[in-house]
């Protein structure tokens, strides 16, 4: 019997292409000083790994590996902590299997 077939995230992730909208991000992080909870959620919620602390204990995002699942709206949008959008027709992630 052979070991069933494991395959990590990050390795199905760059699978996927994305094309940046320079300048015009999609998802941006409102100016905080000290992370609320909604966002602190954010650094393990997200599937991409987009969302990461910076040296002074904030939130930032690297909306370029987005693709688009929609759980930072779930999570932070409400809170007003992100403001979300769609991006432009064309741009973001284009997915290689469907």
């Amino acid at each position: 019997m052979t070991a069933p077939l494991t395959v990590r995230v990050e390795d199905k992730l760059y699978q996927n292409r994305y094309l940046v909208d320079t300048g015009r991000v999609h998802i941006k992080v409102r100016p905080h000083a000290s992370p609320t909870p909604e966002l602190r959620a954010l650094l393990t919620a997200c599937p991409a790994g987009c969302y990461a602390l910076n040296g002074a204990g904030q939130v930032e995002i690297a909306a370029d590996g987005c693709v688009e699942c929609g759980t930072c709206r779930l999570i932070a949008e409400p809170s007003g902590d992100i403001e979300w959008s769609y991006p432009r027709g064309g741009y973001g992630v284009l997915y290689k299997f469907g």
